[in-house]
C-alpha cells in the first residue's frame, strides 16, 4: 500500500527539522505553531512512527525523521533543479545580498563587466549590515564582512586586504611623521574590524590619546568624508580603489608606516545552492576580478 503524504506535509516538515523549532517553521511557512505541530502529528499517525522527540520547548529529531529527512532533503534539491532546468530560457536571475561598503565602493563600479560578459543574468543586489537569510530562499549568495557566523555555508574569503590612514592631498601635506596624524581630526569607522588604537599600537605609539574626530557607522562614508576634507580615516585601499585612483584620497605615510593585512570579506551560499548556475558564473567572475 502507498503512502500519500502531500507535498506541504512534507515541506513543513522539512522546514521544522532544519530549524528544530514548529515556532520557527511556522515564521518561515508563514503559518501558526499549532498548525504546524498537528502537521507533523497527522504524517506522523500517517507513517506510524514518531518522528520528532518533544520535551517542553525541545524539539529533537528521531532516528526516523533524521533518516526522513535524509531524503526529503535530496528530494527538494532534485526538485530545485528540475525547476532550474526546464526554466533554463527564461533570464537566469542572481539574487546577491553585499555588505553596503563592498557593495558601494568596489562591486557597484564593476558590475558593468559582469553584466556584458553575461547578459543572461539578471542581478538582483539587495545590501544590508544584517546577513542574508537563505532559509527563505530569498538569496543565492551573500557578501559579507567579518568572518562567517552562519554555519553550514561555503565559504569563499575574498582577496587581502591593506588598512591605512587615507586622506586628502591637502591634508596629508601636514602629515610626515605617525606622530603628526595625532595633530588631525581622525575619522572613527564604528563597526571596522580595524581601529586606530591597534594601528597606533603597530606603528610605535602605544594607547595614544586620539584628537577628536568625525564618527561614522560605514566605511564608504568615512572614506568620502576623508576625500572631502574632514580628517584621516584608516580604511581599506581595496574600497577606497576608486578614490586613490582619481587622486581624492592619498596615503600620507605610505612606505614609511605598517599598514595591516587581513581578509575583510567573504562570499557565502548554502552548499546546495553551488550549482546554480548564475551562482558560478558570479564566482568566476569575482575571483577573476580580484585576481584569486
Amino acid at each position: 500500500m502507498s503512502l500519500r503524504v502531500p507535498v506541504a506535509t512534507l515541506r513543513i516538515f522539512d522546514a521544522a527539522a532544519r530549524h528544530q523549532s514548529f515556532k520557527a517553521a511556522a515564521l518561515e511557512l508563514s503559518l501558526t505553531p499549532s498548525a504546524v505541530s498537528h502537521a507533523v502529528k497527522r504524517m506522523e499517525d500517517s507513517l506510524g512512527v514518531p518522528l520528532f522527540e518533544r520535551s517542553g520547548r525541545s524539539l529533537l529529531l528521531t532516528p526516523s525523521g533524521e533518516a526522513l529527512k535524509a531524503h526529503t532533503d535530496r528530494a527538494f534539491e532534485e526538485l530545485r533543479v528540475g525547476l532550474e532546468m526546464v526554466s533554463a530560457r527564461r533570464p537566469q536571475i542572481l539574487r546577491l545580498h553585499c555588505a553596503p561598503s563592498f557593495a558601494a565602493n568596489w562591486l557597484t563600479p564593476r558590475l558593468s563587466r559582469f553584466i556584458a560578459q553575461h547578459p543572461e543574468v539578471e542581478l538582483r543586489l539587495s545590501a544590508g549590515v544584517d546577513y542574508a537569510r537563505f532559509d527563505t530562499d530569498e538569496f543565492d549568495a551573500d557578501i559579507i564582512y567579518g568572518p562567517p557566523r552562519q554555519k553550514g555555508l561555503e565559504v569563499m574569503p575574498l582577496c587581502e586586504e591593506i588598512v591605512t590612514p587615507l586622506c586628502s592631498p591637502a591634508m596629508a601635506e601636514r602629515i610626515k611623521a605617525v606622530g603628526d596624524l595625532l595633530q588631525q581630526p581622525l575619522i572613527q569607522s564604528e563597526f571596522k574590524q580595524v581601529r586606530w588604537p591597534e594601528w597606533f599600537e603597530l606603528n610605535g605609539i602605544p594607547r595614544p590619546s586620539l584628537p577628536q574626530g568625525s564618527r561614522f557607522d560605514r566605511s564608504f562614508l568615512a572614506l568620502t568624508a576623508a576625500a572631502n576634507g574632514l580628517g584621516v580615516a584608516l580604511e581599506s585601499t581595496l574600497l577606497a580603489e576608486t578614490e586613490i585612483a582619481s587622486g581624492k584620497l592619498v596615503q600620507p605615510l605610505e612606505g614609511s608606516t605598517r599598514p595591516i593585512s587581513y581578509i575583510g570579506h567573504h562570499l557565502v551560499h548554502p552548499h546546495a545552492f553551488r550549482t546554480r548556475a548564475p551562482l558560478r558564473l558570479f564566482k568566476e567572475w569575482i575571483r577573476a576580478e580580484l585576481r584569486l
